[in-house]
């Protein structure tokens, strides 16, 4: 079995936002940079590439250009705050929500990223329009972007398919020991580690122990989000935290595999089961809405709406897939809504009626729901949807520079970033904010390539 060393002054595994951003960050500062990433099919199966893009940043210069003046730091943190009940860990929520206008700016003037803001909809939860996103809302745009940018650095060395299987603390470093599907060894000395390699969302053994209310979910994840960096990092004895969190997602269509945006609901889409009812205030997130759909009947819902809330969604490159796919089917009238779900017509004229005189203020939603933007008009479509699991957002525990903590301490030159590590959204799932995910991967990402840069 062949067997390599060599020695670089960084090591990043994974190669998705959060080691792009890490990778590129520590080249910047003038460190080399040895790029390992586990699948060979990481550009269109990593957990970025099948984003929508969206990073929350309160108080960015976008925002500013159109004229969004009152929003900052502190309310995004106070936001976080409020959506955790309190729970997210908050050295971190306040290093992420402060770092956000620095990482915006290096994204988009150091790495070329064509950012802009998202002013579809206000998201659940979020007191102001400050997603930022690529143009087709897509994360795999953003993934081609970062890696563009990480190519143009000599710095930087990108190795693929390699998969970091141990570490070693050795004096002033570390030892990493990795290994290629061919059974191909390498051994790398360096100075710092990166972990970026994800969470454990494809593990099932993990999802089944810390998660159970989602085990019976799709998986809509990186196939090698397999938990390494939390079997590494527990191996040296690393704290670990918010193991039970999660960001899900109620409306994947099925069977095509096809997220479709949540957009739709903040502009008056709903949600019904197989029997034309619906069962839960859809603007309260969609992460949330994941276990509410798989608890329906064969784990199924149907996505209604009209074609102003499709005029919305068109933006989205995932949802063009499905126009594109024939999947989405109008109809006139009640009739062929009840058709196209199977349920009866009296029950989904019923629920129609209810939601138009909630819209009209006639009646008070029973679910609580209170944003209802526009009167629904025909033509109707209905999307068949399931819950899905997304990614995992608890991990190794870091401080507000992504070191990884033991007994509370730093371990020195161990950093973790991304599903990796813990998040910002509490415990569950109905802590997660729009956009937690990349804001953690590439704002951690991005606080560990600057302080190993000036290291």
């Amino acid at each position: 079995m062949a067997r390599f060393e060599l020695e670089t002054d960084v090591v990043v595994a994974g190669a998705g936002a959060a080691g792009l951003a890490a990778a590129i960050k520590a080249a910047d500062g003038g460190a080399t940079v040895a790029l390992l990433e586990a699948s060979s099919t990481f550009r269109q199966g990593s957990n970025t590439s099948m984003s929508t893009s969206m990073i929350p940043v309160g108080g960015s210069r976008w925002q500013e250009e159109i004229g969004i003046d009152g929003d900052s730091p502190d309310i995004l943190y106070q936001d976080i705050m409020a959506k955790t009940k309190g729970t997210a860990d908050p050295v971190l929520a306040r290093a992420l929500v402060d770092v956000g206008r620095d990482l915006s700016e290096f994204l988009a003037d150091d790495c070329k990223v064509p950012l802009e803001l998202l002013t579809d909809a206000v998201f659940p939860g979020h007191t102001y329009k400050r997603h930022l996103c690529v143009h087709d809302r897509a994360g795999r745009t953003l993934h081609r972007h970062l890696l563009e940018a990480a190519e143009q650095r000599g710095n930087i060395t990108m190795v693929v398919p390699l998969r970091l299987v141990d570490l070693i603390e050795i004096d002033d470093g570390w030892k990493i020991k990795a290994e290629s599907p061919d059974g191909t060894e390498q051994e790398i000395i360096t100075g710092s580690v990166v972990l970026a390699t994800n969470g454990f969302g494809a593990n099932a053994e993990r999802v089944a122990r810390h998660i159970p209310e989602v085990v019976d979910g799709l998986y809509f994840g990186g196939d090698h989000s397999l938990g390494d960096a939390l079997e590494i990092g527990e191996k040296l004895g690393a704290d670990v935290g918010f193991l039970d969190a999660y960001q899900g997602h109620g409306s994947v269509a099925t069977p095509h595999g096809v997220l479709i945006t949540w957009t739709t609901m903040m502009n008056g889409a709903f949600l019904v089961n197989a029997n034309g009812e619906r069962f839960g205030d859809e603007t309260t997130g969609y992460s949330e809405f994941a276990v509410k759909v798989i608890a329906q009947p064969e784990a199924q819902a149907w996505m209604i709406y009209d074609k102003a809330v499709h005029e919305k969604a068109l933006p989205f490159a995932d949802y063009q897939q499905m126009v594109e796919s024939g999947g989405i089917r109008w109809t006139d009238d009640i009739a062929g809504l009840a058709s196209l779900i199977g349920c009866d017509e009296a029950a989904i004229s019923a629920t129609l009626e209810g939601i138009a005189n909630f819209g009209s203020g006639a009646a008070v939603d029973p679910l609580g729901r209170t944003l209802w933007p526009h009167d629904l008009e025909s033509p109707f479509t209905a999307i068949k949807v399931t819950g899905a699991l997304f990614h995992t957002q608890g991990g190794l525990s870091v401080n507000e520079h992504a070191n990884v903590l033991r007994g509370g301490k730093t371990i020195p030159g161990l950093y973790a970033a991304g599903g990796a590590a813990i998040g910002i959204s509490g415990n569950g799932a109905s802590g997660y904010l729009s956009g937690n995910g990349l804001l953690g991967a590439l704002g951690l990402g991005y606080l560990a390539g600057r302080a190993i840069g000036h290291g």
